[in-house]
């Protein structure tokens, strides 16, 4: 966007707001901008957060702030129509207002391709295109195809192709679309090719079946059409647009030609004329459209034809206008026209049509072809083809006639293509009507096509079978023999002569024979006289005619006419000559099967071998051919060998040539078809004998050479050689044969008469197989090779003394070739040659010592290919050492002929002949050999080399010589010295695949043989050379091997500084020891003289050998090399020309050649022993010069590794120059991230600090401080880079460098200084919220670090971090002083100064510790730390460590708890705190982590440790652990109770220490006891008795000690208890009086909750474990239990006090026998006689609470015991008769409970007798009448537990009751019925008993209970009970409506006999007319009651209720009036009537 419109943009912003009002104008504005910034702005000025707004969706870009991405647009667009719709409408509103402007349209642009981007990767990303959005699409597709603007335009065509690729349209809307295209298409003439693309594209993808006419009328005006088209067709495909068009313009043209119009019209005609004639032109047509375009044409010429018939003048005129358009068609695409003429020729059937047809036929150039047969009904061209052979022939001579009259127009190729195809017929007739036809027309024919045609005839001719043959050949032979067809070329000559020959030969000899006719016609045709092989043929044939017998004819023609050709080939012009050999070749190599063809063979083949003798220069190559086609006949002929051929035909073998009779006889034997493969093998056989003697040796060949060596040879003798060998082979295949042996004496008298020659063929024969390069061109076979020997074996054993002697000697290559045979792979051939060898080794001559040294080893030689070699080493062997003189001298000049026969004889035998020597070293051999490797090396270095492979073999095999053994030569003979040199020189590669002889020469250069060079000058000077040519050679390999050989040698230093010595200085010296004194001279003045500028080749040369002796491990005395290098290193480091380049990799070798001498001199990296190297030779400062002055890390990184190596070697001088050293690495190298200065850090680490450290030999506290002080600052050199340091190189440096310090004294200080660095570094930097992220990274890579190491340095460091943090002061020393200050000095002038107090502030100090503590938490809880803990598994191991650091956190806590104490008032209090709660989460982390093997030795240690503070949070721990009800193993429970003594220690006192903090310390022991026993008690029981006995001591009243303490002996004492079961029943008689008297002592226990509650479950504990051994105390228990359930009441029902004594009862009732316990209990009730208010409540308790969980049998056996007791104790209340009624009560409620629970558990049997018995207690006469209040309670009681079953025992009660009811009723008696001070309470008390009793029989009885006689016993004294004001009113009151009332109603319910209700309610009733209101009141309240219960039985009563009723609702008091009115009301609610009416 341009900054104009920007602003404009802001301005209406800020002045008129439109990104309120004009949201989406001013979104139309930015929208193409939607990938810049300012788009992001304008965005997040819209209110756009609501989610129904229409820009909602750009919510995502407002929030984040990030452009809105493409892909979100193009979404967003195909799936919002309505956006899409925006971004159309916007652009056509821009082109709108644009429009008015014309000359800005460029200022579209942007807008425009944002629409045309936009919208079609919306259309490609759409993955369904929908109805809808074409519709949207189509408006805005219209308006652009209209708009004048060609980007609007383009824009709309990518569209347009979007769509049409993307949908399938209706046709009418294509048709639309298409017309809209074309109609518009040349409104912008730029844009005309994008919208014909854009047409093409539509038509591609949609159907063009309904296009009309329009769209064609617009393409046929566009200008230039056919040019832009053809433009498109280039690289894309038009055939839809031509599919569309091109058969419109057919008709357009077919049908404007003839229209009588306007000239115009015409014109337009011939304009669609050309545009047609242009497209057929220019454009190619493809996919079948030349095949339309043809159809069409022919379609719409018929039809339109057909509808003008009769006018013949526009058919004219039509086919004028056509003519040119079919030929155009008909050239360009000719088989189109063919084919669609073809197809339409078999669908006219019309005859008007048909004629129609033909004048378009006319039209084309191949009319003719469809022109019909006037005798047939098809045209020319089926005829031609026709399947009948009659219209076939009819056809060709049609076509002859039409050829020879020129009537018809057919071009001239399908008339050649008839003819020829018909001359193929396989109809005679057709085929002589064919070939005259040929005739007519051969001049169309070229003499190819002629000779080629006609002689096909002549191959299929069967002239035997019919005659018509003969008129065809005949009249063939007169078309071919022509001189103007064959005179032009010999090959043509050849192939006539060549095919017509087997027809000239006679094999028939029947002068009338079809056969004999074509021979002799052919003689005469003229061949003969054209063809020079031929000629003279014509009259020798007609004078064998004439001459010869009929029978003799065959045999004499046929070798007449071999003597002809071979003389006529032998005298004609030899090339010529040759390429009719080739061609004869080629005939005799075809398979022949019949007569014709076999004769042919035979004659052919005989007349090569004639010929073989005379052929001049071409003469042995043919002879090769013609041999190796008679070979192969030979080897297929399998009946060769087994024919038998009279000896008369041996003697014929003797002559030349094949006998006539042999010829009549094998034409014969054809004719018959008998033995034709024997007649062909003797013909054969005919032929080699012919061979044999016609060949003759090349004038070239030399017989009498010592040597047959084809590789020096003539190509005519190798031929001849090859020649010689091939018949060997061949006669030896057959020789079981006599006629081939009879070939073979033929062979050996004619070439190899000569024994010498002969054997020289042998050795040839026998050796020829191992040659490499083969110059003979053939393979010598195993089978020959051994056959040969065996030969030669025969041969050798028939020759006489003399020959023999000869052909021992070397002047005969016999003996040479059988020893190299002596050495061959194969076993046969091995077994031959010694077998030849043993018939020579009697013989004289130079080699006898070697042969008959070899004979006697036949077996080892035959069975090991290998040994020959091995034993000609041993023989030779002895020659060294010299044994026998005469001996000596024979081996030693048979060695030489040997080494000279390898310069003199072929190199393939030389070759073999040096492996079998490959073992015989010496400088004799090595000498003789020298010329021989110098002439070969010669020849390498010819341009081009003429070395054969077996030399190079040789070359190879002779360097080998140069050895150990041979290398004092190299002194001795400079020329060995020059020819070795001259080989390392020679770079040729001469062979591929076979390294250069300059590889193979260094690789001579082994350690052996340098060693065995005694002369240094020639050392020296191959060194030089291997430099040399290091330095100049190009040859990747070459330096390979120079610096392999280098790295084997052995090589003094001295050799090599001579070497690296500037060119001017190393001057020749005469021996090592002048050099040494002259380089001590040189030493003294190397500081005065100034350093010579050497130049660049110098510095390369000595970069090269720098290179060489990184690698070089054999180095004598090395460290005469370090002055040397440290000269050169000086010069690397001065001021050096530009143009000799940056020495930088130089240094580098420099640098890495010190080094390698500093770990070869001292492998450990130890000092030097003295007189080694001297320690002033090594300077350290150019070293660290080095450093500085490099600006290369790898300079760097190799001079850090030299120091690191001498830092062990020299540690005084490193240790100078050690900090600039680490300085500088931390502030370069540490920084790059490669892996190689990563290695070099960890070198130089490695290397110079075990220097430092072994510095420290720990004699001096000074030395060692130092040496520390020097590692933190190393340490921190690392720790300030460490920022700086590639993440993932971090950790590793740290490691290595602590690594090598050493662990366990720097691994604290390093972390240490990690957190420094964090605290006055790391935080300053980091931002407010990065703050808490960085820490967790630095801590997670401080954890990593500390996590690289053993878990025992990880603790010793964690140690010796918390003892330097005790170390540190509170506080910065200027600030505040501490209390300690001195002694706080002092301490940090002893301690290592890491963290600088007085550098940092107080703050920082404080941030340090936290962090530090901090650290050492999050490690120890880290999941890498409890790895490596468990990997290390070393429990045992890391015991003692473990519980140093216990101690050590222990006593850091100690300090921290003393400070933060000393601090609680100040402004630190809180850190002091934080840093305590993280010192015990420290602690904490300690203790989980130790397992429980580790843990328990390490708290038993703690357990004594001198301070009571560690000693009680040892316990703390130990507690913990038991805390966790893990499942301990055997062998820790076993760990655990070795403890048991120590904390006894400590809970007996045993230990010196404060009282105050004793105690606690005794608490926390007895409970880590009480823990222990709790887990592991029960199966070590034993354990704990001391335990228990000592817990014993201290509960003793005796022992007066701390509450606590007290306490936690108690809850020990229960818990042991607990746990031994029986064997603490022995400590009893101690312990029951001891807690017994405990308990008695209530003013401590009450003062001391958890001294009480000890107490009580301790008491608790030991009557639950021993309660059958409790009896002599169970008085005492049972009184405590009594005693203390009284005091706990007053603490409240909840507090633990009262939970622990309703424990302690259930116990004892639950747990005690009933023996035990019930005399017990009577023993106690009668001692609580005096408390009985207050204990017998508890008492009765226990009581109630055992019979409950009595079971039968004990409750039966002591029911009379209890029955007693309870008789005692329910008369209670008769003896306190005058006690208060309330505390009475309640205690006989206690009593009465007790007795209830008994009741509970009786039978009826077992009950009525007690219940009876209890009946009789209370009713006796004598018996007081308070027990009748008892007995009426208990009675209440019964009944409300037993319910219904207690009406089976209350009948007894209901008279008593009636009795008793009557005597208390104050109305009826004035007597009191009790005598006593209570007696009107004591009588209401017991009237509510009896009511409450009755009410509850009333209530459950089910079985009818209340008879007429009970009913009547108690309706009058209940009911007059109403009238019974006892106790007064209240009291009548009460009683009246909660007991009597109910009691009453419910006694009606019992009744449930209305005839018992009437008295019942009557006697109520008259109750209402009583004078006493409050009686009439009841009686009111009784009626309603009563009608509750009956409910609407109550009716039956009702009528004389109402009376009563009515009386009182005028009584005289108010309150029963109102009274009675309520009851009215809800008698009228229950009984449902209403009762108005009866008042």
């Amino acid at each position: 966007m341009l900054k104009p419109a920007q602003k404009c943009l802001e301005w209406l912003i800020h002045r008129f707001h439109i990104h309120l009002y004009n949201p989406d104008s001013l979104i139309g504005c930015v929208l193409p901008y939607h990938e810049t910034k300012i788009f992001v702005r304008v965005i997040q000025l819209l209110k756009i957060s609501s989610p129904t707004h229409k820009w909602n969706w750009l919510e995502p870009v407002k929030m984040s702030g990030v452009h809105l991405a493409k892909g979100t647009l193009v979404t967003h667009c195909y799936k919002d129509l309505g956006f899409m719709d925006f971004i159309c409408s916007l652009v056509t509103k821009s082109v709108k207002v644009f429009s008015e402007y014309p000359g800005s349209s460029a200022q579209l642009r942007v807008l425009l391709t944002f629409y045309a981007s936009t919208i079609v990767s919306a259309l490609v990303s759409a993955n369904d295109i929908s109805d809808t959005l074409v519709a949207k699409l189509f408006p805005y597709i219209q308006k652009g195809l209209k708009s004048s603007l060609p980007d609007y335009r383009a824009a709309t065509y990518m569209i347009i192709c979007q769509v049409s690729v993307k949908v399938t349209m209706e046709d009418t809307f294509v048709h639309s679309l298409a017309s809209q295209i074309g109609k518009t298409l040349t409104k912008i003439p730029s844009l005309i090719k994008d919208g014909l693309g854009c047409l093409i594209v539509l038509l591609q993808r949609q159907k063009i079946e309904g296009l009309g006419k329009k769209l064609f009328a617009h393409l046929c005006n566009v200008p230039d059409l056919v040019s832009l088209l053809h433009e498109i067709s280039v690289a894309y495909d038009i055939s839809p647009l031509l599919q569309y068009m091109l058969p419109r313009l057919v008709v357009t043209i077919i049908h404007h030609v003839t229209e009588e119009e306007e000239e115009t019209e015409e014109l337009d005609s011939h304009i669609y004329a050309r545009l047609l004639e242009d497209i057929l032109k220019d454009i190619s047509l493809e996919n079948n459209l030349d095949r339309l375009l043809a159809s069409t044409l022919l379609e719409e010429y018929i039809s339109y034809s057909s509808q003008k018939e009769t006018d013949s003048k526009e058919i004219s005129v039509l086919n004028e206008q056509l003519l040119p358009l079919i030929r155009l068609l008909e050239s360009k695409y000719p088989k189109t026209l063919d084919l669609v003429l073809e197809d339409h020729l078999k669908d006219v059937i019309d005859p008007q049509k048909q004629e129609f047809f033909h004048q378009f036929i006319s039209l084309s150039t191949s009319g003719g072809k469809f022109q019909f047969l006037a005798d047939s009904d098809t045209c020319l061209m089926l005829s031609l083809n026709h399947p009948l052979a009659p219209v076939r022939l009819l056809a060709v001579n049609h076509l002859k006639n039409i050829v020879e009259t020129s009537k018809e127009s057919i071009d001239d190729s399908f008339i050649k293509d008839a003819i020829m195809m018909r001359v193929g017929d396989d109809n005679l007739d057709v085929v002589l009507s064919a070939v005259n036809a040929f005739e007519v027309f051969k001049k169309e024919f070229s003499p190819e096509e002629t000779v080629s045609s006609l002689l096909s005839l002549f191959q299929r001719a069967e002239l035997s079978q019919d005659g018509t043959w003969y008129k065809i050949l005949e009249l063939a032979a007169d078309i071919i023999i022509k001189e103007e067809i064959l005179n032009g070329s010999d090959q043509l000559l050849n192939q006539v002569a060549i095919h017509l020959l087997p027809f000239m030969i006679v094999t028939n000899d029947n002068s009338k024979s079809q056969e004999m006719k074509m021979a002799t016609y052919l003689s005469k045709s003229g061949i003969c006289s054209l063809h020079p092989v031929l000629k003279g043929w014509k009259e020798a044939l007609e004078k064998v005619i004439k001459t010869t017998k009929p029978a003799e004819l065959i045999g004499v023609a046929n070798q007449k006419m071999v003597q002809l050709l071979a003389d006529n080939i032998n005298s004609g012009n030899p090339s010529s000559m040759l390429k009719m050999v080739e061609d004869l070749i080629a005939v005799g190599e075809k398979e022949s099967y019949t007569l014709k063809q076999k004769v042919t063979s035979q004659v052919i083949i005989s007349v090569l071998v004639s010929c073989c003798s005379s052929l001049k220069e071409t003469r042995f190559p043919f002879a090769l051919r013609v041999f190796n086609l008679l070979e192969r006949k030979i080897r297929e002929s399998e009946v060769i060998t087994a024919l038998e051929i009279s000896f008369e035909c041996h003697s014929e073998l003797l002559d030349k040539g094949i006998p006539v009779e042999i010829w009549i006889q094998y034409v014969e034997k054809l004719n018959r078809g008998q033995m034709i493969a024997v007649e062909d093998a003797v013909m054969f056989a005919f032929s080699l004998k012919n061979f044999i003697q016609v060949l003759k040796p090349p004038e070239s060949f030399l017989k009498d050479d010592k040597w047959w060596n084809p590789e020096h040879m003539k190509e005519d003798s190798r031929d001849y050689l090859h020649l010689l060998i091939q018949i060997f082979e061949v006669i030896i295949a057959g020789a079981d044969a006599l006629h081939f042996r009879v070939l073979m004496n033929l062979f050996l008298k004619v070439h190899l008469e000569d024994v010498f020659e002969l054997f020289k063929f042998f050795s040839l024969l026998w050796t020829y197989n191992y040659s490499l390069s083969n110059p003979l061109n053939y393979t010598v076979k195993t089978i020959l090779q051994t056959q040969a020997l065996y030969i030669g074996r025969a041969m050798l054993s028939g020759q006489t003394v003399q020959k023999k002697k000869y052909l021992a000697t070397t002047s005969s290559p016999v003996v040479i070739c059988l020893l190299i045979n002596l050495g061959s792979p194969v076993r046969e051939v091995r077994r031959a040659a010694i077998l030849c060898l043993q018939t020579l080794h009697e013989i004289e001559s130079p080699l006898q010592p070697i042969i008959q040294h070899l004979v006697q080893k036949e077996e080892e030689i035959i069975s090991d290919a290998t040994y020959v070699a091995q034993d000609l080493n041993t023989l030779f062997e002895d020659l060294q050492i010299g044994k026998k003189l005469k001996s000596h001298q024979k081996l030693t000049e048979a060695l030489k002929h040997l080494l000279y026969c390898v310069h003199s004889c072929p190199s393939y035998i030389a070759k073999n002949l040096m492996k079998i020597l490959q073992e015989v070293n010496s400088e004799m051999v090595l000498s003789q050999l020298l010329p021989t490797i110098d002439q070969l090396l010669e020849k390498i270095l010819k341009e081009p080399p003429t070395i054969l492979k077996d030399e190079a073999v040789i070359l190879h095999l002779a360097l080998g010589k140069y050895n150990e053994h041979s290398a004092s030569l190299l002194h001795k003979d400079p020329q060995s010295l020059d020819v070795f040199i001259k080989a390392v020189h020679t770079t040729k590669e001469v062979f591929k695949g076979m390294p250069t002889f300059q590889i193979l020469a260094l690789g001579k250069i082994t350690k052996p043989f340098f060693a065995a060079i005694s002369d240094e000058k020639v050392q020296q000077k191959l060194l030089g050379m291997l430099f040399d040519l290091l330095l100049n050679c190009k040859n990747t390999l070459c330096a390979q091997t120079v610096s392999s050989v280098f790295k084997t040698i052995s090589v003094d230093a001295e050799q090599i500084r001579l070497e690296l010595e500037p060119p001017e200085k190393a001057k020749s010296l005469g021996t090592i020891q002048q050099t040494r004194r002259q380089k001590m001279q040189q030493k003294k003045l190397q500081d005065t003289e100034p350093v010579q500028d050497v130049g660049s080749a110098y510095w390369q040369r000595v970069t090269l050998i720098l290179e060489l002796l990184q690698h070089k491990k054999k180095l004598k005395s090395p460290q005469l090399l370090v002055p040397c290098l440290f000269n050169l290193l000086s010069r690397c480091l001065e001021t050096l020309p530009p143009e000799q380049g940056n020495l930088e990799y130089t240094k580098q070798l420099i640098l890495s050649c010190l080094l390698n001498i500093c770990q070869k001199l001292s492998p450990d990296g130890s000092k030097l022993p003295k007189g080694i190297l001297d320690e002033e030779k090594f300077n350290v400062e150019l070293l660290v010069q080095c450093v500085r002055l490099s600006e290369m890390p790898q300079t760097h990184h190799h001079a850090f590794l030299l120091l690191g190596a001498v830092a062990g070697i020299f540690p005084d001088k490193v240790l100078h120059n050690i900090m600039p050293i680490f300085t500088f690495m931390g502030a370069n190298v540490m920084r790059l991230d490669d892996t190689y200065s990563f290695q070099v850090i960890k070198k130089t680490v490695k290397m110079v600090i075990p220097a430092l450290i072994q510095a420290d030999s720990g004699d001096s506290a000074d030395v060692t401080r130092n040496i520390e002080e020097v590692g933190i600052k190393i340490i921190n050199v690392f720790v300030d880079a460490l920022p700086h340091v590639p993440e993932h190189r971090r950790l590793p440096i740290l490691v290595e460098l602590v690594d090598t310090l050493g662990a366990e004294k720097f691994l604290w200080i390093l972390l240490l200084l990690l957190f420094e660095q964090y605290v006055t570094k790391t935080v300053l930097v980091a931002a407010r919220g990065e703050k808490d992220a960085i820490l967790e990274t630095d801590t997670e890579f401080w954890i990593s670090v500390s996590c690289e190491f053993t878990v025992q340095q990880q603790l010793q460091s964690l140690m010796d971090i918390l003892r330097y943090l005790t170390k540190l002061p509170e506080k910065k020393e200027g600030e505040e002083l501490p209390k300690t200050v001195s002694h706080r000095t002092k301490t940090q002038e002893q301690m290592v100064q890491v963290f600088n107090v007085d550098t940092h502030t107080s703050k920082q100090l404080r941030h340090f510790t936290f962090l530090s503590v901090s650290f050492m938490s999050q490690l120890l809880a880290s999941h890498n730390f409890i790895k490596k803990v468990m990997e290390a598994g070393g429990v045992v191991a890391l015991q003692g460590l473990e519980q140093r650091l216990l101690e050590t956190v222990l006593g850091y806590i100690n300090s921290v708890a003393q400070s933060a104490k000393e601090n609680a008032d100040k402004l630190t209090a809180k850190f002091w705190r934080a840093l305590l709660s993280k010192a015990y989460d420290m602690l904490d982390k300690v203790n989980s982590l130790l397992p429980t093997e580790t843990f328990i030795p390490v708290i038993r240690g703690l357990l004594t440790n001198h301070l009571p503070s560690v000693r009680r949070k040892a316990m703390d721990l130990l507690n913990n652990k038991l805390h966790q009800h893990a499942k301990w193993k055997k062998g820790q429970v076993a760990l655990f109770l070795k403890l048991v003594p120590d904390l006894l220690a400590i809970a007996q006192h045993k230990i010196k220490e404060k009282e105050e903090e004793q105690a606690i310390n005794r608490q926390t022991a007895l409970y880590s006891l009480k823990l222990l026993c709790k887990n592991f008690g029960t199966e070590n029981s034993e354990a704990f008795s001391p335990v228990l006995s000592a817990a014993i001591n201290l509960i003793n009243p005796e022992m007066k000690d701390e509450k606590n303490v007290l306490g936690s002996a108690l809850l020990c004492i229960a818990e042991v208890t607990c746990v031994l079961g029986a064997l603490a029943i022995p400590h009893l008689p101690r312990l029951m009086p001891a807690l017994l008297t405990t308990l008695e002592n209530t003013n401590e226990l009450v003062s001391s909750e958890v001294y009480l509650l000890s107490a009580l479950a301790a008491l608790q504990k030991v009557v639950e474990t021993l309660p059958r051994f409790l009896s002599p105390y169970l008085h005492g228990i049972l009184m405590q239990a009594i005693r203390w359930e009284i005091i706990a009441r007053e603490m409240g029902p909840t507090s633990q006090a009262t939970l622990r004594v309703t424990s302690l009862k259930a116990t004892l009732a639950t747990t005690l026998s009933p023996r035990v316990l019930l005399s017990a209990l009577n023993t106690v009730y009668k001692q609580i006689g005096k408390n009985w208010k207050i204990q017998i409540g508890p008492f009765m308790s226990i009581l109630q609470e055992h019979i409950a969980v009595m079971d039968k049998e004990d409750l039966n056996s002591h029911q009379s015991q209890l029955t007693a007791f309870f008789l005692e104790a329910l008369n209670f209340r008769a003896e306190h008769s005058e006690d208060n009624l309330k505390e009475i009560g309640q205690t006989e409620d206690y009593i009465i409970n007790c007795v209830v629970s008994m009741v509970m558990k009786l039978s009826e049997v077992t009950f009525r007798p007690l219940f009876f018995k209890l009946f009789d207690w209370a009713k006796t006469e004598d018996a007081p009448k308070d027990r009748l209040l008892t007995l009426c309670n208990l009675a209440d009681c019964v009944a409300e537990k037993l319910k219904g079953l207690f009406t089976l025992f209350a009948g007894h009660l209901v008279k008593p009751f009636a009795d008793i009811l009557n005597q208390i009723n104050i109305s009826k008696t004035d007597e009191a019925f009790f005598d006593s001070e209570n007696e009107p309470e004591k009588s209401c008390l017991l009237l509510q008993f009896i009511l409450d009793c009755l009410h509850k029989i009333f209530l459950f009885d089910t079985q009818h209970f209340v008879s007429k006689e009970r009913a009547e016993a108690l309706m009058m004294p209940l009911v007059d009970q109403l009238e019974n004001m006892l106790g007064g009113e209240e009291t009548f009151q009460e009683r009246v409506t909660k007991h009597l009332i109910p009691c009453i109603a419910q006694f009606s319910v019992a009744m449930a006999d209305d005839s018992l209700w009437k008295p019942l309610n009557y006697q109520i009733l008259l109750k209402m007319r009583h004078t006493s209101p409050k009686v009439r009141f009841a009686a009111l309240i009784t009626v309603l009651e009563l009608a509750e219960k009956l409910r609407e039985n109550y009716i039956v009563l009702l009528p004389e209720s109402i009376p009563f009723l009515a009386e009182l609702m005028e009584d005289e008091c108010e309150e029963v009036e109102n009274q009675c009115q309520k009851t009215i009301q809800q008698l009228e609610v229950i009984l449902g009537e209403p009762l108005q009416s009866y008042f």
